[in-house]
């Protein structure tokens, strides 16, 4: 049940996440989720997108030095306390949270080193994960 996610390395400069975007809206894609983070001189953003095959493939053919990678994906409820009660869940099953970052509405992408233990973790929670083919918003 993981979620397909696009790790694009960039130039730590100006217009690079533009590039990015302008390559995807192009080829009529919607971005769910991102995240970019700075490593000095490089960067990364991780997307989530609605088509990850046709994103990854787009982004490789532009000539961007894209990977991909699967993630955890749940939907929480709109309250106090939610995130804090996942991630006290996966941390409970003794499994590392590498990062993580909120997608359009409540929801989360949660990288972890072993997904199908993470998902074990959290399947008789009350916590909803959700695929790429689940309707988003």
């Amino acid at each position: 049940m993981a979620v397909s996610q696009i790790s694009v390395f960039v130039e730590n400069q100006p217009g690079h996440l533009r590039r990015i975007l302008d390559t995807l809206e192009a080829a009529g894609l919607s971005v769910r989720g991102f995240l970019a983070a700075d490593t000095g001189d490089c960067g990364i953003v991780r997307f989530i997108l609605d088509k990850p095959e046709l994103g990854f493939s787009v982004l490789r053919e532009a000539g961007f030095a894209a990977t991909r990678a699967d993630v955890m994906c749940a939907r929480l409820p709109d309250k106090p306390g939610e995130l804090a009660r996942v991630m006290g869940v996966i941390a409970d099953a003794g499994i590392n949270v590498g990062y993580c970052y909120s997608l359009i509405s409540t929801l989360i992408a949660i990288h972890v080193d072993d997904i199908a233990s993470a998902e074990a973790a959290v399947r008789h929670q009350p916590i909803e994960l959700i695929s790429e083919n689940d309707k988003i918003g």
